[in-house]
């Protein structure tokens, strides 16, 4: 199987069309409102439906509560739910549960330490995703371009798929890859003009280097 692939982020129907023209295996759709690419509800709903059934859906949202997550998952009829802020592994087996929505775990990564915690998402989650732990201060989780120390990744076996993420380009996806031994990445602002801006012609370059990696 090919290098899975997921634009995150897409914010624009020009980025949903540039994401599906490039093969993209998911999109992510963020709700969280400190972040350039948080969606109101009826804009992410119009977005699903330029989407769905051509890619995989996931509704990104951290340390939401129960009435955000029913309204989202209403509107977006995803078939991921991300979860990308503090919650336990009770609050995710909950969820899960309750919502019959396979998840995403976004685990922070800075350090070896910040693995300790894996087994137990990996015991209630469908797929884990590992990103650079936010700078200090930065007011909000993902998307700020960073990377962390991919061989942190190599030799390490998990239960569950993953994705790698933090700082992906089309010019250095291909190394990542082949440094952490990925078998799937997500992108942000690394296929982006601007904050919040997508560029179709990043989405296609890094599209096009993560599976030639």
């Amino acid at each position: 199987m090919g290098i899975l692939v997921k634009i995150c982020g897409i914010n624009s129907a020009e980025a949903a069309d540039a994401a599906l023209r490039a093969g993209a295996d998911l999109a992510g759709l963020v709700f969280h409102a400190k972040s350039p690419r948080n969606l109101a509800l009826d804009q992410a709903q119009r977005l699903a439906e330029q989407m769905r059934g051509r890619l995989r859906l996931t509704a990104l949202l951290c340390d939401a509560g129960d009435a955000e997550i029913a309204a989202v998952i209403d509107a977006v009829r995803p078939d991921f739910l991300q979860l990308h802020g503090g919650e336990t592994p009770e609050r995710i087996g909950q969820l899960r549960a309750r919502c019959g929505l396979a998840v995403i775990k976004a685990v922070a990564i800075a350090e070896a330490g910040d693995f300790a915690d894996v087994a137990k998402y990996e015991a209630v989650a469908d797929m884990l995703l590992f990103d650079a732990r936010a700078p200090l201060g930065a007011g909000r989780l993902g998307g700020h371009g960073a990377a962390f120390d991919w061989q942190l990744l190599r030799g390490r076996r998990f239960s569950r798929p993953w994705l790698l993420a933090g700082g992906l380009t089309a010019d250095n996806v291909a190394r990542a890859v082949a440094a952490a031994q990925a078998p799937g990445v997500d992108v942000s602002s690394g296929v982006e003009s601007a904050p919040g801006v997508k560029s179709a012609a990043m989405i296609r370059a890094f599209v096009e280097a993560a599976r030639n990696a």
